[in-house]
């Protein structure tokens, strides 16, 4: 019983970052494998769509490994979400509480705030906003980037690639624009 005490508490940095970077050097020594997660959409795409579109057209069987790599992550989140999951609320700092609550955001206990993320927000200029124009641009960025962060900001930089530092520092500059300017103007809306 205490192991599984133990696994529901938030693990630290200093333990979960190195965990996450040992990756990459488990990866390359075990097959030469390169960590992503957002080419794993394409892998199923190419697997499963019969079209003749060239982007599509390459031996995705090379490639298998990655969709057990993704459905590992999934199923790791599934256990983590339901078996794991701790009892105790989300513990918020005040501060944000306050600043969320001037938004209009009340049940910031959650991870997802139900007045932002349902099914009803899609019908909402807010929820729509945040959810399918969010996510067309989560979409678009990650293909235009080549690659999602993880891809970039944990395999690219550790094999010192130029393209994913400056993909990196892109990925940082968008989310502290997002997070101090776009979002709090589309929560007021």
């Amino acid at each position: 019983m205490q192991i599984i005490e133990w696994l529901r508490q938030p693990w630290p940095w200093y333990v979960a970052g190195p965990l996450i970077g040992l990756t990459v050097p488990a990866l390359l020594v075990m097959g030469n494998r390169r960590l992503g997660v957002s080419s794993s959409l394409r892998h199923i795409c190419a697997a499963c769509l019969p079209v003749k579109a060239p982007f599509f057209q390459y031996d995705w069987k090379k490639e298998v490994w990655n969709l057990f790599f993704v459905g590992g992550i999934l199923l790791g989140g599934w256990i983590a979400g339901h078996l794991l999951r701790d009892p105790n609320s989300v513990r918020v700092e005040p501060a944000l509480v306050r600043e969320m609550s001037g938004y209009g955001v009340r049940d910031v206990g959650q991870l997802l705030p139900a007045s932002l993320f349902h099914w009803g927000a899609l019908l909402t200029l807010k929820g729509w906003l945040l959810i399918v124009a969010g996510g067309f641009l989560v979409g678009f960025g990650t293909r235009y980037a080549g690659g999602c962060t993880s891809g970039h900001s944990i395999m690219g930089l550790s094999t010192l690639q130029w393209p994913s530092l400056v993909a990196t520092v892109c990925f940082m500059a968008g989310g502290f624009l997002m997070a101090n300017v776009i979002l709090p103007f589309i929560l007021k809306l």
